[in-house]
């Protein structure tokens, strides 16, 4: 019998997005209508906000950022966080009576035409869009607003 674990109510947000703007949204296998940017929690306390990001962006797209990779230096640091409330239908994932959730943001610049292999388990479809469309389609409040920051984040990417 397996070890049934919590989340842990830490988790990131990273935005993959193209030098012209456009923005990599993935589908939720559990939720069709959820299109969202790459979005996990920590595997342990211990693993930082940048360790998550790297591995979830590698697991949910195939585009991978960890250290010895040419997309190492890419992913960025908005040092930006989101407080909100756990949906209620997820919190059956965490420890009973936790129902806030600190979502820490990155961005992720990679080359137009970059391959993405979905995690079947986690993601039906993928599409690119320009940011501003990225943002109505997200279902997250908070995913929206990262998405129509992303000129801010990106300028200073590039500087």
């Amino acid at each position: 019998m397996a070890l049934q674990t919590c989340k842990i109510p830490e988790s990131v947000l990273v935005v993959i997005y193209t030098p012209a703007l456009d923005v990599l949204l993935i589908r939720r296998a559990d939720a069709d209508d959820y299109w969202q940017s790459v979005t996990g929690s920590k595997d342990t306390p211990l693993e930082s906000f940048e360790e998550t990001a790297r591995r979830e962006v590698f697991e949910e797209t195939g585009i991978d950022c960890r250290p010895g990779t040419l997309l190492q230096n890419q992913l960025v640091d908005w040092n930006l966080e989101n407080v909100y409330e756990i949906y209620p239908h997820w919190r059956h994932r965490y420890a009973p009576g936790v129902h806030l959730n600190t979502e820490h943001l990155f961005g992720l610049q990679v080359p137009p035409g970059m391959a993405v292999q979905l995690s079947a388990q986690e993601h039906t479809a993928f599409q690119w869009l320009p940011y501003r469309w990225a943002a109505e389609r997200c279902f997250s409040a908070s995913n929206a607003e990262a998405c129509l920051q992303l000129p801010r984040f990106a300028q200073r990417t590039r500087q």
